[in-house]
């Protein structure tokens, strides 16, 4: 085989893993309600050490109403990760090879662990304030 061929079973190989992973985490936000008791989804640990909300906190919740087409729901309980899935599809696309030049300044820019760093930590700070507008922030 040679490097090529060998790099597209592996792209493929990953593919079908990550979509088969995807297929899986459909079905359980489907099927379970991460607002039920006795349901199998994990509590936020920080959340149940600190009280504070993580940056993540509330995004299985999201999950579960976005796959039940409750875009409002989502946003209240995670607005970041509902505001950067739609990015998801795109950073896949890229790193598989579909690589326009108008989008390269984006991605390059969205690929930044500054950004991110930035966000992250911005976005988990303020969602622990206790006022409005910053109140918003925490899931619920």
């Amino acid at each position: 085989m040679t490097n090529v061929s060998l790099q597209r079973a592996g792209i493929a190989i990953a593919s079908l893993a990550g979509m088969s992973a995807l297929v899986a985490g459909v079905w359980l936000l489907r099927t379970f309600d991460p607002n039920a008791v006795g349901n199998p989804f994990p509590a936020c640990l920080f959340k149940t050490l600190t009280g504070f909300y993580c940056a993540g906190c509330g995004a299985t919740r999201a999950l579960h109403a976005l796959v039940h087409g409750d875009i409002g729901k989502a946003f209240s309980m995670n607005p970041l990760l509902v505001s950067v899935l739609p990015l998801l599809p795109v950073l896949a696309a890229w790193s598989l090879g579909w690589r326009p030049a108008w989008l390269h300044p984006f991605v390059q820019r969205v690929s930044s662990p500054i950004l991110w760093l930035l966000l992250l930590s911005g976005f988990w700070i303020l969602r622990n304030l206790p006022w409005i507008p910053f109140a918003w922030l925490a899931p619920g």
